[in-house]
């Protein structure tokens, strides 16, 4: 005997439920995001510790040096212009699978390279994947999470990725030197780029969007950029020509972006006084901060013949304190608006730089270790309220392009600044190294007084 039998519509709803395909869990996306903008921020810092390392079985000299942290800075710099662009056209989930794979092979090759040049070819290949990831990354985040309250949630741990392997660069760099050999910094990037792409399998797919590319601005940036850094680092009649290539690329960019329908550097954006006034704040702290980095790992090693892994521990205590700075900043610059952080920050690395001019070969390493903490807690102060006052100073449908502008400008000032205080330190260390403390610290007082015309704001609650 047969019984008819009627599904209700709640049983019906679970079932097609249970049958339809799962949609991705946003924080596999999360995690893959996180993983890839923490990759390319620990190779901008791990190499600094084993610089000694890699001249040691190079030569090059501090030119050589210079190259392969710049090569890196300069080419993610100058790109980053453009590769938001290209990510909207190709879809970010494709644009960060192919920025990852191209990082992740050219990782490999630099562990494998035979000589400087090589070496240094393959940082720019590097740099170029690492300018695609950045924004690729971001976007992913974005897509998935529709909700405002868990997208911010989201950004702020994808953030808190990059500023824990900006704190575990040195240390990561140092131990790898020691425990292995120069080579493991990029060897290391290997299984992490695979794990990346084998979380992008489960990863939506993102959509393509028009977006409109200014290849020939872009093509005289990195032109101009290239030229000017040749003309610091290697100096001579070669660094001369390269000086003229620059100021012509610098004469031609202007006009170039005149002229375009979509300039990859709307210059009008710096009309506004706060788009400026960030821009050059962000560019005098990554003088600061980055150079000091490059400049303090040739000091432990060089001056004080301290071990790769002794000097990364000696930068523990200064990039230790950056991600809770960063988040305590944020929270001031909610609270009273961008200028006062800003200000604290600024004033507070200008004093940290003044304080390590007493820095000589006969400073205790673990005094040197200490002095270097408010130079890097002044600069964590002032990141986070300068971005957001620039986001906040031009419309919704810019942000993406102000982002890249003001990032590319903060790792464009940080790159010439290695190149300058590198040449500064190839005689005399201690005295260039001092100079070099000088110029940061000027620089950082200029836009602390330029940081005093952009719009404060009161406490609206206690």
């Amino acid at each position: 005997m047969s019984t008819d039998q009627t599904l209700s519509g709640e049983q019906i709803t679970r079932i097609e439920g249970e049958l339809a395909p799962k949609r991705p869990s946003p924080a596999l996306t999360l995690t893959a995001a996180l993983l890839g903008f923490a990759l390319i921020t620990l190779d901008a810092s791990v190499v600094n510790v084993a610089l000694p390392a890699i001249g040691s079985d190079f030569g090059g000299g501090m030119s050589g040096l210079q190259w392969v942290v710049d090569a890196y800075t300069l080419a993610f710099a100058a790109l980053m212009l453009s590769t938001g662009a290209f990510a909207d056209r190709a879809g970010a989930s494709r644009a960060y699978a192919l920025g990852t794979s191209v990082f992740t092979v050219a990782s490999v090759a630099c562990g494998l390279a035979p000589g400087l040049p090589t070496l240094i070819g393959a940082r720019v290949v590097q740099g170029a994947a690492a300018a695609v990831v950045l924004p690729a990354s971001l976007a992913l985040v974005r897509q998935a999470y529709a909700d405002p309250a868990r997208r911010t949630r989201a950004v702020a741990a994808w953030g808190a990725g990059g500023s824990a392997a900006l704190a575990l660069g040195p240390l990561a760099g140092g131990a790898l030197t020691t425990a292995w050999d120069w080579r493991g910094i990029f060897f290391v990037n290997l299984p992490v780029g695979a794990a990346i792409l084998l979380l992008l399998l489960k990863a939506p797919r993102s959509p393509r969007r028009p977006a409109p590319l200014d290849l020939p601005g872009q093509a005289t940036a990195v032109v101009g950029l290239t030229a000017l850094t040749f003309a610091v680092i290697e100096g001579g009649p070669a660094g001369w020509a390269a000086l003229g290539v620059a100021v012509a690329a610098a004469v031609a960019f202007p006009r170039i972006e005149a002229r375009t329908a979509h300039p990859v550097v709307p210059l009008g954006l710096f009309r506004n006084r706060t788009v400026a006034v960030t821009v050059a704040a962000g560019a005098a702290v990554s003088v600061a901060f980055y150079s000091m980095v490059f400049v303090f790992s040739l000091f432990f090693q060089q001056v004080q013949h301290r071990s790769p892994l002794s000097a990364g521990l000696m930068f523990l205590p200064m990039t230790g304190l950056i991600g809770v700075t960063n988040l305590l900043s944020g929270k001031l610059a909610g609270r009273y608006g961008p200028r006062l952080p800003m200000l604290v920050g600024q004033g507070l690395a200008t004093a940290g730089s003044l304080l390590l001019l007493y820095v000589d070969e006969g400073t205790p390493a673990s005094l040197v270790a200490v002095l270097l903490v408010p130079l890097a807690l002044g600069c964590a102060l002032t990141v986070p309220p300068l971005t957001a006052a620039m986001m906040d100073a031009v419309p919704a449908e810019r942000a993406g392009l102000a982002a890249g502008v003001l990032n590319s400008a903060r790792q464009v000032a940080g790159g010439l600044g290695i190149a300058v205080f590198g040449a500064l330190v190839a005689g005399d260390f201690t005295g260039g190294m001092r100079l070099s403390l000088v110029i940061g610290a000027s620089l950082l007082l200029l836009t602390f007084g330029l940081s005093f015309r952009l719009a404060g704001r009161a406490a609206s609650s206690a």
